[in-house]
């Protein structure tokens, strides 16, 4: 069946950095587009970076951008995301989610806190 697994969160100071991984199984992972989400306490959940099939189209939000990079290894279906100069602002539930079509999977989230 179709997994993403997403690790890598944890507590971080303000300005330190975290890698976010997610690993996928059960589908063509070449075939889909990968994004990462994020969901703060109280808000809506929202896209932060996006990344083509093959990886050479990506797009963030205004937000992190500069400050955050998604890549992907499809020889080892996992989609990565860099996020360096962390803010408290960074804070949430990070959702990794995979879309071909009308196909669309999540993860179960991994928890990023920033903080002092």
């Amino acid at each position: 069946q179709v997994q993403l697994v997403e690790s890598g969160g944890g507590l971080v100071q303000p300005g330190g950095s975290l890698r976010l991984s997610c690993a996928a199984s059960g589908f063509i992972f070449d075939n889909y587009r990968m994004s990462w989400y994020r969901q703060a306490p109280g808000k809506e959940r929202e896209l932060v970076a996006i990344i083509s099939g093959a990886g050479g189209i990506t797009n963030y939000a205004d937000s992190v951008k500069g400050r955050f990079t998604i890549s992907r290894d499809n020889a080892k279906n996992t989609v990565y995301l860099q996020m360096n100069s962390l803010k408290p602002e960074d804070t949430a539930v990070y959702y990794c989610n995979a879309v071909q079509y009308r196909l669309n999977y999540w993860g179960q989230g991994t928890q990023v806190t920033v903080s002092s």
